[in-house]
Parts: structure tokens; sequence; C-alpha cells
């Protein structure tokens, strides 16, 4: 065992604990408190693994895995960013870029930069496995307001055409999961968790 990459490497898992302490804006199903980025970074990649089969093209689940590992620990140092926050936006590619820096700037050399493209990869969404797990992060936590009466979605004021938007990428990247999204809103807006 190197010694100094060891140390490297055990500096970042020990950073990485820190997601347990990133909570989001979405509740857990059982509706008691906020989920923390480890709990959804865990969530969205089990999800993804089980829905693997409506992926509009063959994806390799084990990549798609692995950006779902990576792809909020910007958030260490930037925090979560609300899906609906607009002024939240302005600012969030600056710092999670500075937070990327830092975060995978911990591991030896090789692992940062890799660990940083599979970050980079998801953010840019131009691949087949960046689409299929973009779908999936917007689908999880759309699951857990489905469950919870739309919590996150009444607290942020938000609307069905923000959540239209913000869920096209189920359309186009796992087009069967659709239909549930569609009959998900509807039944907001029918029972006043969403705004029109």
């Amino acid at each position: 065992m190197e010694q100094k990459r060891f140390e490297k490497q055990l500096a970042f898992l020990v950073e990485a604990d820190k997601m347990k302490t990133i909570f989001r804006r979405t509740r857990l199903i059982t509706e008691n408190r906020r989920e923390d980025d480890a709990e959804h970074s865990w969530h969205f990649a089990l999800t993804a693994l089980v829905l693997l089969e409506y992926a509009k093209e063959d994806v390799d689940i084990n990549h798609v895995i692995q950006m779902a590992l990576v792809h909020d620990l910007v958030e260490v140092y930037a925090g979560d960013t609300f899906a609906y926050d607009e002024q939240g936006y302005q600012d969030k590619e600056q710092r999670e870029l500075a937070a990327a820096d830092k975060i995978f700037g911990l591991l030896p050399d090789e692992q940062g930069r890799r660990l940083r493209a599979l970050w980079e990869e998801f953010e840019a969404f131009e691949t087949k496995e960046a689409c299929y797990a973009n779908a999936i992060d917007r689908l999880q936590p759309f699951i857990n307001n489905a469950k919870t009466q739309g919590h996150t979605w009444r607290e942020g004021s938000v609307t069905s055409a923000q959540v239209y938007k913000r869920m096209d990428a189920v359309r186009l990247y796992a087009p069967e999961l659709w239909p549930f999204v569609t009959a998900v809103i509807d039944d907001a807006i029918e029972k006043g968790y969403l705004k029109p």
C-alpha cells in the first residue's frame, strides 16, 4: 500500500461523508424529515437499476450507478439547490465548479480526474448513460412528491408547467414511464398539490 495515496483516499471518503448532512427539500415517504444527499444518491442508483428496462436505449448500468454515486458530491461545498429555485440557479454552476475542484482534488490525481469526469458527464447530459441518469435523478424525488401529497411542490408553490419542464428528461429518455408522470401531475393538480 502506498501510504500517501491511501491518506488522500481516506480524506476524500471522510469529506464525502458530509453528504449525509446536506438536506434536500424532498421529504422521505414517511414524511418525518427531509432526505439527505447520500440517501438521494443511493435511492437514485437503486431506482436506475430497478427501472433499467424502461431506458430508451441500452445503457451501461454500472456507468449510470457510478454517476449516481458522484453526481451530488459537489454539494458537500456548494449546497443543494432546489430544482425550482430560479434565483439559486443563477450562481449554481460557479459554486459547483469550485466545489468540484475542491472535492475531487482530494483524491489521487487519476482517481480525482476519473470521478470528476463522471460528474462532468452527468452535468453535460450528452451521453446515453447521462441522459438516462438525469431522467432517473428527476424521477426519484418526483416519486417522493407523489407519495407525500406533493409536499415539496406545495411548500415551493410549484406549478405543473415547472414540473412538466423538469420531468421532460423522462419523456425523452425513459418514455414508457411518461404516462406515470402525466397521471401523477394530473392527480396533483386535481388535489391542489400543484398549481395548474
